[in-house]
């Protein structure tokens, strides 16, 4: 990943399997995620991604990135709903780089564009 703020981008869509492995492997299962009847009368219209399912996925494109660099915080939020099926685009690009330190910008996006998951992870040993 370039200094420049030049970002890794990388595609990835998630299937509601996905949704009810993350549940069992987490145990987080808030019907909110993995039951269709109930999600459907939320004001989500349907069942809608973990928080940390969606970080998992940014982890892995950072593992990718920076391999064997050790994660030491991160912020999150959540501004918007993920879905299933949907085409999400998966952005990393380093903000600042102190030595062996980078703070790195990340973001989920939908395919309307509008950012699901925003935050920050600051790694060490880049």
């Amino acid at each position: 990943m370039e200094d420049d703020g030049t970002p890794v981008v990388r595609r990835r869509a998630l299937t509601q399997g996905d949704f009810d492995r993350f549940a069992a492997l987490s145990g987080d299962d808030n019907p909110i995620h993995v039951d269709p009847d109930y999600a459907a009368a939320s004001r989500f219209g349907r069942p809608v991604a973990h928080g940390m399912l969606l970080y998992s996925v940014i982890c892995g494109v950072l593992g990718e990135v920076f391999p064997g660099a050790v994660q030491v915080s991160q912020t999150l939020m959540f501004p918007a709903p993920t879905f299933a099926g949907e085409d999400l685009t998966v952005e990393a690009r380093v903000v600042v780089r102190r030595g062996s330190r980078a703070e790195v910008a990340v973001e989920v996006r939908n395919p309307a564009g509008e950012a699901t998951c925003t935050g920050t992870a600051v790694l060490e040993g880049v």
